[in-house]
């Protein structure tokens, strides 16, 4: 099992910037794939970005191309999401999630979860 601490988030202006973090314990961190994903009111849980345990794979979905950023720091147990350009429609709970193993193939990989942390774009 895999404990995960998410934090970074708050309140920021469209166009602002934001970076998570999101410390790991209780497994090798450079065993798992690990991800972000978010939820905003109303809305379903979605994929945000996810990154290989080498951070060679990175996946993001369309709407955050070029404007985010998912790193990993092995060496810490911290991965990060890095958030640039953000626009209101980016505002929900973020959660960073561990995978089962190394690699991602989609949501269904993960299996562990943070508290989420809340990130409001103001217009």
């Amino acid at each position: 099992q895999v404990q995960l601490v998410e934090s970074g988030g708050g309140l920021v202006q469209a166009g602002g910037s934001l970076k998570l973090s999101c410390a790991a314990s209780g497994r090798t961190f450079s065993n798992y794939a690990m991800g972000w994903f978010r939820q905003a009111p109303g809305k379903e849980r979605e994929s945000v970005a996810y990154i290989s345990w080498s951070g060679g794979n990175t996946y993001y979905i369309d709407s955050v191309k070029g404007r985010f950023t998912i790193s990993r720091d092995n060496a810490k147990n911290t991965v990060y999401l890095q958030m640039n350009s953000l626009k209101p429609q980016d505002t929900a709970v973020y959660y960073c999630a561990a995978a089962k193993g190394r690699y991602y193939r989609g949501p269904s990989d993960f299996d562990s979860w943070g508290q989420g942390t809340q990130v409001t774009v103001s217009s």
